[in-house]
Formats: structure tokens, sequence, C-alpha cells
């Protein structure tokens, strides 16, 4: 009789019965899906999921904890699906990559990390990096140092001399002639290596460089820098692999073979015409502005010795036109994920990216969608982040304001839980609670 009982006992206490839940009393919720807030609501928290969300201040039982965000406004946690989280724009960058050990960019990617999470952006897309980033993911999912959720590309993909060669503007005997391992290819066979190879080294997806770019020492910053039969060699290698791809594109031409070889978003797009839209709505291809980077980096290309020669007049002319093609884009319904490029400019002020899309046109509403409900999307994980619905991840953030109001509230993160962990909650007056 006493082993039936203590089995019963045990039974219950594994059904969760026991288990503790935060709840979270939100005074204005903004849960990915609808287009207009609710007031007033609980989202109950059990591990790292949303076990459920309920009209009006739930108080649980005696074992939950209970969080104040009455005078809130709570949304589901922000992704940013373009980030460099290796590195950070300053005038010594160019020279820096002669001088930093691959530990250095390790170290101080550790602090761009958690400046990220503090923002609020919970999960990131890192786009290209020397493969330390692919450590940074790991260390963050292992819970060794706070950072947001990352899927990262490890090395970025070019062809010789394209945007992502690592050896661009190195003098001739220190260039050598990389290859597929360090994500450079020619012809279709090494553009099938290089994909299997970010398979081997860890990639979560892959990213290439399908025109010139702005920040790269080389002089085209447009221009198509991959053949279609290539484009089409790394995406159908990349399926078999179970990657999306996204391709850096700035000039037309290269964003409309990207396009038609079936990559997954369009960074930038600075210069698509209606054709790549066009194209873009065909084939369900994402578009990933970045608006901050073109910005920010116009702006440093004002000063004096701070980029390079060749790299000045890229930023200075490429920069400012991409709010404008954001504009367009909108309109014409192409669908839009929030990125912003974050390196190029300092991290942890990604959210100004939301201010520049409201200017360009696109509601507050449908910007805090960009970069929940539609980035998750972007991703594949639409299953489980994105939302504050039952089921998902509990990745879950608080401003203080009413951001469809004023986006610049966007700025001001007071609350930030990832994965089910309190990683901020800093509003003074609103501490945390426990039922008595």
């Amino acid at each position: 009789m006493k082993t039936n009982v203590l089995t019963a006992l045990l039974a219950f206490c594994i059904s969760g019965a026991y288990a503790q839940s935060t709840i979270l009393h939100c005074g204005s919720l903004i849960d990915g899906i609808g287009n207009i807030p609710r007031k007033n609501v609980s989202v109950i928290i059990t591990g790292n999921q949303i076990s459920d969300v309920k009209d009006g201040f739930v108080t649980g039982s005696a074992q939950d904890k209970i969080i104040d965000l009455s005078k809130q406004t709570v949304t589901p946690g922000w992704m940013d699906m373009h980030v460099h989280m290796e590195s950070e724009t300053n005038k010594n960058a160019y020279s820096e990559k002669f001088t930093l050990n691959p530990a250095d960019y390790a170290f101080q990617s550790v602090v761009f990390a958690e400046r990220t999470l503090m923002a609020g952006f919970t999960t990131v897309r890192d786009l290209g990096g020397s493969g330390v980033n692919i450590s940074l993911r790991n260390a963050i999912n292992k819970g060794l140092i706070k950072g947001p959720r990352v899927f990262t590309a490890g090395k970025a993909i070019a062809t010789t001399g394209g945007h992502a060669d690592p050896t661009n503007g190195y003098r001739r005997d220190l260039m050598g002639d990389p290859g597929p391992d360090e994500g450079v290819v020619n012809g279709p066979d090494d553009c099938r290596k290089a994909v299997r190879q970010a398979y081997k080294n860890g990639s979560d997806l892959i990213k290439i460089t399908a025109t010139g770019g702005v920040l790269s020492v080389a002089k085209d910053g447009s221009g198509p820098q991959f053949t279609e039969e290539e484009l089409k060699a790394i995406v159908e290698t990349a399926k078999d692999y179970g990657f999306r791809v996204a391709a850096h594109a700035h000039g037309a031409e290269g964003i409309k073979r990207a396009i038609r070889a079936g990559v997954s978003s369009i960074e930038h797009g600075t210069l698509m015409d209606d054709e790549c839209m066009a194209l873009a709505k065909q084939y369900g291809t994402w578009y990933v502005p970045t608006i901050i980077a073109g910005r920010s980096t116009a702006d440093s290309a004002k000063i004096p010795g701070y980029y390079p020669a060749l790299v000045q007049p890229k930023a200075l002319t490429i920069g400012p036109k991409l709010q404008a093609t954001f504009a367009k884009a909108y309109k014409a319904g192409v669908k839009i994920a929030f990125g912003t490029d974050a390196g190029v400019y300092m991290h942890g002020k990604n959210w100004l990216e939301f201010t520049y899309m409201v200017e360009g046109g696109m509601p507050p509403m449908e910007a805090i969608k960009a970069a929940t409900i539609q980035a998750a999307d972007l991703l594949g994980m639409k299953d489980k982040l994105g939302s504050i619905t039952p089921g998902k991840l509990a990745d879950i953030v608080a401003v203080d304001g009413d951001p469809l109001q004023d986006i610049q509230t966007m700025s001001k993160v007071s609350f930030v839980m990832k994965d089910g962990l309190i990683f901020k909650h800093t509003t003074a007056n609103l501490p945390s609670v426990k039922n008595e």
C-alpha cells in the first residue's frame, strides 16, 4: 500500500503539478499574431515554454512567481536577421585584421552578444565572420556566456576578389589563393565543396555575396559576382544539407540571379528595381533591408580617413539609397524581415532599424512583426519562435511605453526573457514579487 502511494505521488510530481511557473502580468501585449494589442493579460511560462495566455491578471499557485509588467508593453523577443557578432566598426577595423588573433575576436564577441541580448534581441542570424561565430553560438547554447540565440553562417561564401574574399586589400604576397575552405569559390564544384565545408564546420545556414559590397576593399560595390550556374549549385547543395541561403546583394542583376537560383533572402537589396521586386514576390523571397547599415556607413564615410579610399565613395553612394528602396519594396508587397547588419554600426543600437522602417512607411505594428513572427518564418522557426502563444519558446521583451504611439519606445527595454530565463528586469518601481 505504501509503495502504491509513493508511486502515485511521484507520478503526480512528474506530471508537473508542483512545477513552478512564472506569470507575467502584461499591461499591453503585442503577441506577434494579432494587429491590436491585448490589454491586461497574463502570460504563463513553465520551464522554457509559454504554457498559456489568459485575459486578466491571474495569480496562479503559491509556488508561482509573478512579475508585474502592467505598466509596460510586452512583445515576443526581437529577432535580427543580419548581424556580425565578431566585430564592430571603428577607425582601426581594417588594420585589426593583421593585429587581432581569433581569441581577440572571441572575447570581444562575448561583449557584443550580451549587449545585443540586453537590447531586446533574443535571436539573431550571424551572416559571416571568421568561424569564431560558431564557437560563440556554442558557448551561448551551453550557458557559458550571455547572448541571443544564434543561427550562424560561419564564413560567408564569395568568389575570388568578391565581397567576402578575406584577402581583399592585402598586398600581393599575402593574398595567396584562398579556396572553398576559406569560403572562396570559382565554379560549381567549388561552390558545392564550400557548402559541404560549412556543414562540416557546424554552420546553421549559408551566406553568399552575390554582388560586390560597400565595405570590402574592392572597387565594385554592386556588380554580380556569381554566375547563375554557381548560384544554383550552392542553393541545390544547401537544400540537400538542410540549409537556407542568405544572399548579400546590392545591384539589380545580382539580385535577380540570386532570386532565380532560389535563395531564401536578399540582404540589403539597395538597387533592386521593379523586376527584382516582382521576382521576389513570385519566388517568395524575403527581403532584409538593413537600413541602419546604409545610414551609418554613409555617416562614417564623411569622417576623413575612417574608411580606405576604395570604400569611401561606395559608402557615400550606396548607403543613402537603402531607405527609399525599402519604402518601395514595402509598398510593392515584398516580404520583409527585420535585419540591421550590426557590426557595421555599434552593437546594441539595433532598435534604430524600427525607427527607420517606420520613417519609410511601415506601420509600427508591422515593423514589430517583421522582427518577430516574420523573422521566425524566414528562419524556419515559426513553430517555436516569433509569437507569444502556447507552445512557443519563452522569448519575451517588455518596453516602458507604447511603441505603437512612439516607435522610439523600442529603445526603452526593461525586461528580457530568453528560453524562459530572465536576463534583464530593470524597472525599479516594478519589482518581481512572489505569491505568499
